[in-house]
């Protein structure tokens, strides 16, 4: 399907609608699986501490945390325990972070072994995504990181966390991304895709998951004429 066929039900279909601020309340996130029951999307993204939640009745939206986050510098053993009681709090997915220090020294076999520990402590059917940064890492780093998520038995790779100051998600780093994983592994994109417009390049650049704390503004933008603009603006992610 083209991405520009695509409905506002078919786009929120690609969004894990997200609230990673470390100041969010029980309150807050409540009010966001309230939200993305009513917009439709894939799934909500919260912190591992605002588990196990309850879904609206009758909600299909599936769970998903974050491990290691958002340093990714934590031991193995760390995120592995994270992530498996992650997944007994209820969560369906797992958004893990790499040890960017070792993917910069160029250390792949570590980042590899990190990533394994996690997939290890979170089997499938667990969806397994890992955070590459790759607005800190260069074009080979890209491609070393995806091949070794590969490797360690990922489902997604993604971009970004949302919060390095290197910045987040590129039409370039998903378009890289996705020739590398070749449509054998998912890939998520993530932080500063705050318009419909950010978002239907990241799917046509390869992206099959978007990471959006902004999602009615996106949806919203769908159908706005050219250059029209929506007051909602994404926040911390």
């Amino acid at each position: 399907m083209s991405h520009e066929t695509l409905t506002r039900d078919e786009l929120a279909q690609y969004v894990d609608h997200t609230l990673l601020k470390p100041e969010s309340t029980q309150a807050d996130v409540a009010a966001l699986a309230e939200e993305a029951t009513a917009l439709g999307t894939y799934s909500i993204c919260i912190s591992p501490s605002k588990l196990p939640i309850a879904l609206p009745a009758g909600s299909t939206v599936k769970i998903a945390t974050v491990c290691g986050f958002p340093s990714g510098a934590h031991q193995p053993e760390v995120k592995a325990a994270e992530a498996a009681h992650a997944v007994l709090d209820g969560a369906h997915e797992v958004d893990m972070v790499i040890n960017l220090g070792a993917a910069k020294a160029g250390d792949w076999d570590q980042v590899q072994a990190d990533i394994a520990a996690v997939r290890a402590a979170a089997t499938h059917p667990t969806v397994l995504k890992v955070i590459i940064e790759s607005a800190a890492l260069t074009d080979d780093e890209i491609v070393k990181a995806c091949e070794a998520s590969e490797a360690a038995g990922a489902d997604f790779v993604k971009t970004s966390t949302g919060f390095h100051p290197a910045g987040g998600a590129s039409v370039h780093a998903v378009e890289l991304m996705a020739k590398t994983v070749g449509g054998r592994l998912g890939v998520k994109a993530s932080g500063g895709v705050r318009t419909a417009a950010d978002a239907l390049a990241m799917i046509e650049a390869g992206a099959t998951r978007l990471g959006l704390s902004g999602t009615a503004a996106v949806l919203d933008g769908l159908d706005a004429p050219a250059g029209s603009a929506s007051t909602e603006q994404a926040t911390g992610y």
